[in-house]
């Protein structure tokens, strides 16, 4: 037998108890509704403009829950979770957190796929939590801060909307193509979008994650063109992707002082504070970080050493709702907002919609698939999710949004089977 068979044998053994905190279900007083077990975890990839993982937690009350993770192997972490799940309440959502981080202990703990797994099992726990209680997940949370979440739109590069056939770099990637863009982002109804500015030009050294004086000014330029294009009232961020030194992300970001963004977003390697805080303390741009980041203990030095002035936690990849309240909250004690990271289908956005209407610090949650045109078909809703920028957070009991089966069914990948609904 393997070691991993013999792993997934003692998580079936011991429903996932493991030795130095005994985490079993014990015999509980239940109201008679709530005395409900998980019965099976299945998943499915669908291809988004990335690979979007919808999980199905499923119990023997005829209820089910819907969740999301990213990237895709997240799923195959789910399946090695669901031996120590079933039979387990749906309902003891902490425990069964803090249940899953053990088991994935010998997979690496809390990171990667394994902490995006718990994220998406853990959001669909919320939605049967909303469905046995006749709550929207939000009022579980504790209620909300605000009726409507404000939604900023990734746009990635211009050429995406300039539709340019160059080969030129400059040209395909020029300011006038990103302000193009803009104008008609604007005119979508958003006022809160962002850019890729990690363009690749001619003068890029990507070895060195260093840039030439005519490649930093053409980004400049870039910025420049796009705030004369929609003024200095719309929220704007540009992201860099990790992609560059502490010289040349200062550089950068120094020389967009004028432009008044309200972010450049991941400019150096993601893994140390100390590299952000030298850019972050360079400059006034606000400087944001944190998708690849998890649990709120890897958020922590990089509040406390004043590294970012914005964070963005994905609730797909950091643990799931609880999660991201804890890094909510202790980012507010360092008077740090959120802007979520959030590339996910209706049912991650959902999620993420609900979450951050709780806390107070969260202004923008991203959205990433103005290029997937079957996006809103997805959802058995009438209208479509965003309107005049915004989601309104639902009143429906659970995650408040359903699955169009035959949009989905469309879209699965290969390989891939749709769970029954």
């Amino acid at each position: 037998m393997s070691d991993e068979s013999k792993y997934r044998q003692l998580v079936a053994d011991m429903k996932g108890g493991i030795g130095w905190r005994d985490l079993r279900e014990t015999d509980q007083r239940r109201h008679p509704d709530r005395d409900i077990e998980i019965t099976d975890i299945k998943s499915t990839v669908v291809e988004g403009n990335f690979p979007w993982v919808l999980l199905k937690v499923e119990t023997d009350a005829d209820i089910y829950g819907l969740g999301e993770a990213f990237p895709g192997p997240a799923g195959e972490h789910a399946e090695f979770l669901k031996p120590g799940l079933v039979g387990q309440n749906p309902l003891d959502i902490d425990r069964l957190v803090e249940h899953m981080t053990q088991l994935l202990s010998g997979l690496g703990g809390s990171t990667g796929y394994s902490q995006a797994a718990v994220s998406g099992i853990e959001i669909a726990l919320w939605d049967i939590a909303g469905k046995v209680t006749g709550l929207p997940v939000y009022q579980l949370l504790g209620g909300k801060y605000r009726d409507e979440v404000q939604i900023y739109a990734d746009c990635h590069a211009g050429e995406n909307l300039a539709e340019s056939t160059s080969e030129n770099p400059r040209e395909v990637y020029s300011p006038e193509s990103y302000a193009q863009a803009a104008s008609q982002v604007i005119d979508e109804g958003f006022d809160a979008l962002k850019f890729d500015l990690d363009v690749k030009t001619e003068e890029a050294d990507t070895a060195t994650r260093r840039l030439s004086g005519p490649a930093i000014q053409h980004k400049v330029d870039i910025v420049r063109a796009v705030r004369e294009e929609i003024g200095y009232e719309p929220t704007l961020g540009f992201d860099l992707h990790w992609n560059f030194s502490v010289e040349t992300a200062t550089k950068i970001a120094r020389n967009v002082e004028e432009y008044d963004l309200d972010w450049i977003e991941d400019p150096v390697p993601p893994e140390s504070a100390e590299t952000h805080g030298k850019v972050s303390e360079s400059t006034s741009t606000p400087i944001l970080a944190g998708e690849n980041l998890t649990r709120v203990e890897d958020f922590v030095p990089f509040f406390t050493q004043q590294a970012i002035d914005v964070a963005a936690p994905d609730i797909q990849k950091c643990g799931g709702l609880l999660e991201f309240r804890k890094i909510a909250t202790v980012a507010d004690a360092f008077d740090v907002p959120l802007a979520p990271h959030n590339i996910s289908s209706p049912i991650g956005t959902m999620a993420s919609v609900h979450v951050c209407a709780t806390v107070p610090n969260a202004f923008a949650l991203e959205w990433h698939a103005r290029e997937v045109p079957w996006w809103d078909g997805m959802h058995t809703e009438a209208e479509d999710l965003i309107r005049d920028g915004t989601i309104q957070v639902p009143e429906e009991p659970g995650l408040g949004i359903s699955i169009d089966t035959d949009t989905v069914e469309e879209h699965v990948a290969p390989g891939e089977e749709l769970f029954e609904l």
